[in-house]
């Protein structure tokens, strides 16, 4: 069997992913794309991007596996109906850290202490006696918009602050042991938003749940709440999270997900708006989920599917087949 790897991720991750490997599999590997010549006999594909020219020159494909969880860059109409399309997600906990991380950091206000102090602004209580002083995460209730395996590692690590949590999913359902004070599907958003201290956003993106929040839900959270994004970026409306965070209707914003992305390796600003001259927002590159862990463990379930489509086993996380 032909393998053929066009993901830099797993790179790092090669021996391992061989090792897990079937006897018998042939590894190409490549950085900047396969030639046609090397897709016409590949039985396997893993990789985030396949198009349709490259489906014409693939004639002996069985399955189609990106190293990630997003397959929006996988032509999938495309494909003839043999070939599989599965998927893989294992980011879980390192998003879950980054959601704790960026809770207390912008609950606690450290963030906007950060920046004052670069101007020689000390913005405590101590300091400054109008201040108020600040709660811990402890008595913050925690607001999940979705509440999968990101939301629901999340809360696994929030649990031991003490704080309190509920959620709002698409089906109005959520686990039965997780711990939760409620949950509801999306018709009680505002409601999740009005009695949320810190909003966890990790929904996925559909026609359903684009623009969900916008400048009702954001007032709705008030000038002491905290939004933290690893979904999509367009879950939250552009312009509405904008105002919000310049005008002090929320606290600030953690924004791992956003509504610009580069093309080509050239890079852009995230958004058309200035979010970069905030003081009240902590914007990282879609880097939430990418550490060591997270590709490891995808390294090995790709490596285990392709074993069972040798074997003629079930795959997991089928997309299409």
């Amino acid at each position: 069997m032909k393998i053929v790897v066009v993901d830099p991720n797993l790179a790092p991750h090669r021996e391992q992913f061989e090792a897990l490997l079937p006897s018998g599999c042939d590894v190409e590997w490549f950085t900047g794309g396969a030639p046609d010549s090397e897709l016409r006999d590949a039985d396997v594909f893993v990789g985030s991007r396949f198009t349709a020219e490259m489906a014409g020159h693939a004639k002996k494909l069985r399955l189609v596996h990106p190293a990630a969880a997003g397959t929006d860059r996988i032509d999938i109409g495309a494909l003839t109906p043999d070939i599989l399309v599965a998927n893989t997600f294992h980011h879980e906990r390192s998003i879950a850290e980054y959601v704790v991380g960026a809770a207390v950091m912008l609950h606690r206000g450290f963030l906007t202490q950060d920046k004052q102090l670069r101007d020689g602004v000390w913005g405590t209580s101590v300091y400054d006696r109008s201040m108020p002083q600040i709660p811990t995460l402890a008595e913050a209730q925690v607001g999940f918009v979705g509440f999968g395996h990101i939301g629901q590692f999340a809360w696994k690590l929030l649990q031991p602050f003490g704080c309190t949590a509920a959620a709002v999913t698409g089906s109005g359902r959520g686990a039965d042991d997780a711990g939760l004070k409620w949950v509801g599907d999306t018709s009680r958003l505002d409601r999740l938003m009005r009695e949320s201290d810190v909003v966890v956003v990790s929904a996925p993106l559909n026609s359903h749940t684009e623009g969900m929040i916008g400048a009702s839900q954001l007032e709705a959270l008030g000038p002491d709440g905290v939004l933290i994004n690893v979904g999509r970026g367009p879950l939250v409306q552009e312009r509405a999270l904008f105002d919000a965070l310049t005008s002090g209707v929320i606290k600030g914003a953690a924004i791992d997900v956003w509504y610009r992305y580069p093309v080509d390796g050239i890079g852009c600003t995230p958004s058309h708006l200035p979010f970069e001259k905030l003081p009240n927002i902590l914007m990282t590159p879609h880097s939430s989920g990418v550490t060591r862990d997270t590709f490891a463990g995808r390294a090995g379930d790709v490596a285990d599917n392709i074993g069972r489509l040798v074997r003629g086993e079930p795959l997991r996380n089928l997309v299409r087949g």
